[in-house]
């Protein structure tokens, strides 16, 4: 894994290569080299690790995500702030197994970071809600849950909504 600004830096270089070789009539070359240096700029806005953390995670490999997230050693300098809130997203996915109160402080963190999509942050929210019932705080529970309601906008966290509400009403 790079820096995120050698990432940039290589591309830049990769660009210079290909309009010196389009400058000597090697068509082809310039054009496999800025499709060359449109990857390290892919990688720059979306971080090879984390996607390779989300594809063990998809598998159901926790051990194999948590290795992976393992490999960013200071996600501040080789993150980007959207790329750190699903760092935290990640650790916080995997940390909510077994310690719900480390699991809270991920989710957060990674709310106040950000992430891009609406469901992500939706399953974030009634991560959130999910702790705050274990905790006894039924208010914040319940504003969570309507929150991840109007995130959830294609219905993909329905039924886990559905279950949440009914387990409300135990509490």
């Amino acid at each position: 894994m790079f820096n995120k600004y050698i990432k940039l830096v290589i591309a830049a270089a990769i660009i210079v290569w290909a309009v010196y070789e389009f400058t000597g009539n090697h068509i082809g070359n310039g054009i496999s080299l800025v499709l060359l240096a449109g990857i390290f700029v892919f990688f720059y806005f979306k971080n090879e690790i984390l996607l390779l953390a989300f594809l063990r995670l998809r598998k159901q490999d926790f051990a194999g995500a948590q290795k992976w997230l393992g490999r960013i050693k200071n996600p501040q300098s080789a993150l980007v702030k959207k790329q750190e809130g699903y760092f935290n997203f990640l650790h916080g996915i995997l940390v909510s197994q077994t310690n719900l109160t480390q699991a809270e402080k991920y989710f957060k963190k990674a709310l106040k970071l950000g992430l891009s999509m609406s469901h992500d942050i939706a399953m974030a929210k009634l991560q959130l809600a999910g702790v705050a019932m274990t905790k006894r705080r039924k208010r914040e529970a319940t504003n969570l849950i309507a929150e991840a309601k109007k995130l959830d906008k294609h219905g993909v966290l329905t039924e886990q909504i559905k279950m949440m509400k009914q387990q409300m009403k135990k509490i």
